[in-house]
């Protein structure tokens, strides 16, 4: 039971902790509306079963013991927040509430976004894999750890869904939207500064 709590305790501080999911699923909602908005979460919600499997399956240990694998994939995730930020920044279609729907993304498009940014975000990885080595323990029975993840993925889907509906909501849209250059710039920016960041962690 002490386990568990501790589990649900670190996973809830984790999630509502801002980063770059909290900033896509910020930018789809206002941009584009509710129903991306939670797709995006979803996806994030289902990116983060990459790192719980790869880690319950005891594959993190080559990942950690290997600097040149994490690297590899650090620059994977630094790459792809960096390339989110520079399309934000370098954004010049101006939405309003009623023609967003004609530049949304698609379904498949939304949950990629929301997958690939955290299945590739190092932050996370680490904070999977500290949870279950520091916190929860891997000798534990299959089907408890799995449950473990289970429960990380629905803490993501519920915090980031809140998100969703907030910043979708239809007056505080139309404000985003009314200053949306700078809002994407301000989203575009951060992207960046946490891909440029993620360099500088270490396994150690």
């Amino acid at each position: 039971m002490s386990e568990l709590i501790a589990v649900a305790m670190i996973t809830i501080l984790a999630v509502i902790s801002p980063g770059p999911d909290f900033a896509m699923v910020t930018k789809n909602s206002y941009s584009y509306g509710v129903k991306v908005g939670l797709i995006t979460a979803m996806g994030i919600a289902i990116g983060v079963q990459v790192h719980v499997f790869y880690t319950v399956f005891g594959i993190s240990f080559i990942i950690m013991g290997s600097p040149t694998l994490f690297f590899i994939m650090k620059l994977l995730g630094v790459g792809y927040l960096i390339y989110l930020g520079f399309k934000s920044l370098t954004n010049k279609t101006q939405l309003t509430i009623e023609n967003a729907l004609n530049s949304a993304p698609s379904v498949f498009q939304a949950l990629r976004v929301g997958f690939f940014t955290n299945a590739l975000n190092p932050k996370t990885m680490l904070f999977v894999i500290a949870l279950y080595t520091q916190v929860a323990n891997l000798s534990n029975p299959l089907w408890l750890n799995l449950s473990y993840g289970m429960f990380i993925s629905i803490a993501h889907w519920i915090w980031f869904s809140c998100v969703a509906l907030f910043f979708s909501t239809p007056r505080l849209r139309a404000k985003i939207l009314s200053h949306q250059k700078i809002a994407d710039k301000i989203i575009g920016v951060l992207l960046i500064l946490l891909g440029v960041g993620l360099l500088f962690i270490s396994v150690k």
